[in-house]
């Protein structure tokens, strides 16, 4: 499979370069994501088997006010490959994101459950996965949620920073979502992109790790693997008001990928474990 993946430096896009050996590779000088044309036309001139977006605009906080180029990263680029990829009769891999959703109720949501975001971040993504569905190409969009990995700044890198000067730490403990490893969902893009290659369909799915948990729990789960002694203390997300609203219910109901691809959600607390030993 000659794959194409946009994006080098991301905790995703580096999971993709430790597995897909041979796979090309674009970074910010080969292939700006501001100027969705020339996304396309690099796709065009690679003409590979398969392509994956790993790259996106993921700062939500500073997108409430700065969403219109948000929506050219998150939108109008993807939308950009996926006609580019509709063109060459390829597929096309887009990950998405549980801020596509609302927040509200505790039943896991599922791929076709109505999306109303509550933040620009999330729109931005919303705006992406409709202009990938238009460009009427073979496409998988993979919405997935708390991506974790040893790599940059993400909450378990942030939990063991702030524990080195803090004996105690409040965490939002109303916030309930499935923590999922950067390798996992690498390893699935992979083997989607493998078998969409081969004629296997595609849509939406949604890919995250279970069991679902508070940030609260998670950080606790950090700690102890960590050893470090630190005094959680839970509160509302009322308490913690942030530019951006955060989606209360994250929990993402992953059926159907399994049904069409026999890819079940990860466990997270093996790879926190190996990953909060590599940091320690």
């Amino acid at each position: 499979m000659s794959l194409l993946v946009f994006g080098t430096t991301g905790q995703l896009a580096v999971a993709l370069r430790k597995l897909a050996h041979g796979g090309q590779f674009l970074d910010r000088a080969a292939a700006d994501l501001t100027n969705p044309a020339v996304c396309a036309a690099v796709i065009r001139a690679a003409r590979p088997s398969a392509v994956i977006n790993a790259a996106a605009y993921t700062a939500v906080d500073r997108a409430e006010a700065d969403e219109a180029f948000a929506t050219v990263i998150n939108a109008e680029a993807p939308g950009a490959m996926a006609r580019a990829c509709a063109e060459l009769g390829v597929p096309f891999l887009h990950v998405s994101t549980d801020y596509v959703f609302n927040g509200s109720g505790q039943s896991p949501w599922r791929p076709d459950d109505p999306i109303s975001p509550i933040n620009a971040y999330g729109r931005s993504k919303a705006t992406g996965e409709a202009a990938v569905r238009a460009a009427g190409g073979a496409h998988a969009i993979l919405r997935t949620s708390w991506v974790f990995s040893a790599l940059g700044s993400n909450f378990v890198t942030t939990m063991l920073r702030l524990s080195e000067s803090r004996d105690s730490l409040k965490v939002v403990d109303d916030q309930v979502g499935g923590p999922t490893p950067a390798l996992a969902i690498a390893e699935t893009l992979l083997q989607m992109a493998a078998e969409m290659t081969a004629g296997q369909g595609g849509g939406t799915y949604h890919y995250a790790g279970a069991p679902a948990t508070s940030w609260e729990c998670f950080a606790r789960e950090i700690f102890a693997i960590a050893g470090r002694p630190v005094d959680v203390i839970g509160i509302p997300t009322s308490d913690y008001p942030t530019p951006a609203k955060r989606p209360l219910n994250s929990r993402l109901n992953c059926g159907s990928l399994e049904r069409d691809f026999g890819i079940t959600h990860p466990d997270w607390r093996p790879a926190l474990e190996d990953i909060v030993k590599e940091l320690s």
